[in-house]
């Protein structure tokens, strides 16, 4: 038996969820039974869709319960199996609990190897995140050389990954992220050919058609808001628009109408599709070897934020909302000896 700590939902968030909608328990876990695989979490992944889970309302992922353990993508170490495909040691990645050891369906684990890059990047560019970007960008947007590709939340860890893709495709990338300092890294050391700090635009409208002169061809929409409002006037005949995500809502308590946009699609025909990740399991080795072929030839580049201790698991998914990281947000939960 072993004991350990788990964050639980305490109650579900009115707008912005806050500490006190956390719970810190100590458990006690049987051991594993067959089939079954005893995980020791190293890194523990946050997202943004998580808000969503701490509703009592129909969405595409079923909603926490509270006073129950929270979900989270983990890679881990494992401590104990009962798998046929495992054994002491090896290091897993999957869907398991924000807790700090879980037992998990080995048939529902993933293995990851250390000699393809830091463990952690299985839960964002060779993970959820860098899938989703493979997929919502070359599947659902598909951008062909001289196409002008705007991304939202472009410093994040589906955003980035999604605006390098764009950009080894031969278009021509402009990212939005919330601050200089992300503008910076966008253009400086990932190749968008241009970035607008948001936050510090007075006129998003006319920043937008500034830096899309010839306008937009392919939408990568991971916010919502009035970052796409500035986009929607500037869509082309056939363009393509991929809706990932709509952080900008996400901790609304009414979610606000606004301006009628649709009239823009009868003029310039373009196709509006959402996507999620799920609907391409059955392909994710072909998304994780293309990128890991794209990381080491150093033609995709990702940083990671890490956020240290398990306690403070609530603090970095706090953060996601006020634009803290770049890259990846994880957290460290424990030591890997390689």
């Amino acid at each position: 038996m072993v004991t350990t700590r788990q964050w639980h939902l305490a109650s579900r968030p009115t707008g912005e969820p806050t500490m006190e909608n956390f719970d810190l328990v100590t458990v006690d876990l049987d051991d594993p039974g067959s089939g079954e695989v005893l995980v020791r979490t190293l890194y523990q992944s946050v997202d943004p869709y998580m808000r969503g889970r701490m509703r009592d309302a129909e969405s595409y992922e079923e909603p926490w319960d509270v006073g129950e353990p929270m979900q989270a993508g983990v890679v881990g170490e494992v401590v104990e199996s009962n798998h046929d495909a495992y054994e002491s040691g090896d290091i897993v990645t999957g869907e398991l609990l924000w807790a700090e050891h879980a037992i998990a369906d080995g048939d529902d684990l993933r293995p990851v190897d250390p000699d393809h890059g830091p463990i952690s990047t299985a839960l964002g560019t060779l993970g959820m995140p860098g899938v989703t970007a493979y997929f919502g960008m070359l599947d659902v947007a598909e951008p062909t050389p001289g196409d002008t590709v705007v991304v939202s939340a472009a410093a994040g860890a589906v955003g980035s990954v999604a605006g390098q893709l764009a950009r080894l495709a031969g278009a021509r990338v402009v990212g939005t992220a919330g601050s200089d300092e992300k503008v910076e890294w966008l253009t400086d050391e990932l190749g968008f050919d241009a970035a607008i700090n948001y936050k510090e635009t007075d006129d998003l409208g006319r920043a937008m058609a500034e830096a899309c002169p010839d306008g937009i061809d392919v939408y990568f929409d991971n916010v919502g808001g009035p970052i796409t409002d500035a986009v929607w006037p500037l869509l082309n005949v056939r363009s393509r628009v991929a809706v990932c995500g709509q952080i900008s809502i996400y901790n609304a308590t009414e979610v606000p109408t606004g301006p009628r946009k649709l009239a823009k699609l009868i003029e310039s025909r373009a196709r509006v599709e959402g996507l999620l990740v799920r609907d391409y399991e059955d392909r994710w080795g072909e998304a994780l070897r293309r990128l890991s072929t794209f990381i080491q030839n150093e033609e995709i580049r990702y940083r990671q934020h890490t956020v240290e201790g398990f306690e403070n698991a609530p603090d970095a998914f706090l953060g996601l909302f006020e634009g803290d990281n770049i890259g990846k947000q994880l957290v460290q939960v424990g030591e890997y000896e390689s």
